[in-house]
């Protein structure tokens, strides 16, 4: 690996040269220097405590040039001055100084580094500046760097924990988190050892100058204690990366989770075309979590649970969900709950409804869900020993064929030790076997908590010791629950997004095209644009007109008029020669009073009635590149905001499942009598679209045909656009 390659190359040749056998080093550090670190140090101080709250056994060296010790540990003047390197360097030191750091660590054969410091890229220019140095230098030096502006990460699996943080006590376990808001670390540790969730690695990205989230991902996809991915994103810096690492994680079958925060309006050329008012920053986010089976999340809580539901639980294969609870009021949250979410709760065999009636009261009929309720706490009999109604419901509702998983709210963690020593190995005995039913069961068993409460020390460790999670509270959990459904049947779903076409055509033009223009390119690509031609005076457009047939209708041709009819530049439903001609020079006088326009002509096309309109258009998201948008046409797509997202590129299958997810789908399947759309056609005219808009490669801006008319199996692209800017004079060149 020659990380000297960073030299000339800043972040973008970061990705090619941070594999994770090297993360996997740099996360398991065994020895740990504080640079910078006094008894006056606050940031330090955190680190000691982090340190001995994991139970790190390894060296811990305080590095001061003036301090004989800090904290009552032995310090040392530089880091050159170390008997042996250690694995890890936590740099407290300011900015400016951080260079001369890196040179004492390579001259020590130290080659990983936790960066604390502000000041840098988020600060601005000058901080930008001093970032992109201060990389260059740690690669040359062979050395790689988490932060800067980042408190640390821990690794519970290992006790490393150099964390500038006041960590709470955590559990070592199956949940992998990226944070990039180091503050939140200590939330979301604190809400995981509140819930009896364990936790593999937890890092603060910071300015992710070298070590960037999707670097994080790829460790946690190879990092066997982890079986679950958490991220916090506050941006996606590194999207080609990031999707990559998407991927990876898919194919492991990881799931990620993703709390994304912040959101924009609508693009810069909402001006030009309705897409941009469509595709928002953070519908384009939506559509491309979707697209690479990422959760897409709205709270910490949501994450954390959501990883529950997915790290601790066998994975159900399907929505029908068997329910017991010791609450008839529980019942009824829970069917609610699970209906938001498209869960199903169907109707117990009768083999189920049978073996139930011993365990509820004589005027109750077993349904689902089912409360015990009095029988929960009691044994049934003498023989019974420690088992409860609850554990004999659970043991014939997981054989009941119709069930896909069951919901369990049986299990408690108790608040502490039973003070009788025969109930405190009652509870314990009992947990133990509810352990190995669970396990054991025929489907999936999921256990959750009634409310959102703490799990105690004493309760944690009954429930960890023998692998079991209490999801936190009904709302949480169901939704956590739906959130593992999703990405469960998400699975065959998955592609790859962001990628260039093979080839990609030559573009000179700046600005929006002309619609003839923009009408030529769609054909040229197999696209139905409705039959018409330009005119160039009044006889060329009867010509034409008679050509195609009547009604006709005549349009202003300019490349500077977008929007037409606000300039009298349209006709329609012109019926005979004389409507033509004399529409004809109206039409071409309201062009000719716009100033500034070139006007080529006038396009004379078939009138369309009858039919569905529908927009399909793509934008350049600046993140994630060419992104289509499908909805129904004209104004409606603005004034009903029902349209489907997808960040390119996309295939006819796909672009199917788009127009199945509009709130307008009954209109193209015939609804009120009308003509139902040939839906294949009409994917793949779009995906035809969106193929063509690609090809226009780095200078594509927007294009969208507005309406794209479909009348059965007919399907016509009715008015086009097309707004590029050459590569010559893209933004990437200009800044280059």
């Amino acid at each position: 690996m020659n990380l000297a390659k960073l030299v000339d190359g800043g972040r973008a040749t970061t990705r090619d040269l941070i594999p994770t056998a090297r993360l996997r080093e740099f996360f398991d550090s065994r020895s740990i220097a504080m640079v910078g670190a006094s008894d006056n140090s606050g940031w330090a101080r955190f680190i000691v405590a982090s340190c001995a709250t994991a139970g790190f056994r390894g060296p811990l060296v305080p590095v001061h040039p003036r301090a004989e010790t800090a904290f009552g540990l032995p310090a040392v003047p530089s880091l050159r001055d170390l008997p042996e390197p250690v694995d890890v360097a936590y740099l407290l030191t300011p900015a400016h100084v951080n260079e001369s750091v890196l040179d004492d660590m390579a001259a020590a054969g130290i080659r990983n580094a936790i960066v604390l410091a502000a000041g840098y890229r988020e600060a601005g220019a000058e901080g930008k500046a001093l970032e992109e140095a201060m990389v260059a230098h740690a690669a040359a030096n062979d050395i790689i760097v988490l932060g800067p502006n980042c408190l640390g990460f821990v690794n519970a699996h290992t006790r490393c924990a150099p964390l500038a943080l006041n960590m709470p006590p955590v559990t070592a376990g199956p949940v992998g988190v990226a944070l990039q808001s180091g503050g939140l670390a200590d939330y979301v540790m604190t809400f995981a050892n509140a819930h009896g969730i364990g936790l593999s690695t937890v890092a603060s990205m910071g300015n992710e100058a070298m070590i960037t989230t999707a670097d994080v991902i790829n460790y946690l996809v190879d990092d066997e204690a982890t079986k679950v991915i958490c991220l916090f994103l506050e941006e996606i810096g590194e999207p080609a990366g990031f999707a990559l690492a998407a991927l990876r994680a898919h194919e492991a079958g990881k799931p990620i989770i993703a709390l994304k925060v912040g959101s924009s309006p609508a693009g810069q050329l909402a001006a030009f075309v309705h897409t941009g008012a469509v595709a928002g920053d953070d519908k384009v986010i939506d559509a491309a979590f979707r697209q690479l089976n990422v959760i897409r999340v709205t709270s910490l809580e949501e994450l954390l649970s959501t990883a529950a539901a997915l790290g601790y639980n066998r994975w159900p294969q399907g929505r029908r969900m068997g329910v017991l609870t010791p609450s008839g009021g529980a019942c009824d949250i829970i069917a609610d709950i699970a209906s938001a979410n498209g869960i199903e709760i169907p109707d117990f065999a009768p083999a189920t409804v049978e073996g139930m009636r011993a365990l509820v009261p004589a005027e109750q009929e077993p349904r689902n869900p089912l409360d015990v309720g009095s029988y929960h706490y009691a044994n049934l009999n003498s023989t019974s020993g420690n088992l409860r109604a609850v554990d004999r419901a659970l043991d014939i509702i997981t054989r009941d064929p119709g069930m896909d998983f069951v919901l369990f709210g049986g299990v408690y963690a108790p608040a502490r030790r039973p003070a009788d020593t025969a109930l405190g190995a009652a509870a314990e005995e009992r947990m133990d076997w509810l352990a190995k039913q669970i396990a054991a069961a025929p489907i999936p068993v999921i256990s959750i908590g009634s409310t959102c409460l703490d799990v105690s020390g004493y309760g944690s460790e009954l429930l960890t010791n023998r692998n079991i999670n209490i999801l936190p509270g009904i709302n949480e959990g169901i939704r956590a629950i739906g959130n593992a459904l999703r990405w469960l049947e998400n699975r065959e779903r998955v592609q790859p997004i962001g990628q260039p076409t093979e080839t990609s055509r030559h573009v000179s033009i700046s600005g929006p095209w002309s619609e003839a223009q923009g009408r030529d390119l769609l054909a040229s690509s197999g696209v139905s644009v409705v039959p018409g031609d330009l005119a160039t005076s009044a006889d060329d457009a009867v010509d034409i007109a008679r050509r195609v047939g009547f009604p006709v209708v005549l349009k202003i041709c300019s490349a500077q008029i977008n929007h037409k009819s606000d300039v009298g530049g349209v006709a329609l439903g012109l019926n005979s020669e004389a409507e033509v001609r004399s529409a004809y020079e109206r039409v071409r006088a309201a062009g000719a009073r716009v100033p500034g326009a070139t006007v080529e002509g006038v396009l004379v096309t078939s009138m369309r009635t009858g039919g569905i309109e529908l927009l399909a258009g793509v934008t350049v998201d600046p993140t994630f590149g060419p992104v289509l948008a499908v909805g129904l046409g004209g104004i409606w797509v603005e004034v009903l905001r029902d349209s489907s997202l997808r960040v390119l590129p996309v295939d006819t299958a796909e672009v199917k499942r788009m127009l199945t997810e509009l709130r307008g789908l009954p209109l193209l399947q015939g609804a009120r009598g009308t003509v139902p759309a040939d839906l294949d056609a009409l994917a793949e005219a779009i995906t035809r679209i969106a193929r063509t808009a690609q090809s226009l490669g780095a200078a594509l801006r927007a294009m969208e045909v507005n309406p794209l008319w479909v009348n059965g199996d007919q399907v016509e692209a009715l008015d086009i656009l097309v707004v590029t800017e050459p590569e010559a004079t893209s933004e990437t060149e200009k800044t280059a």
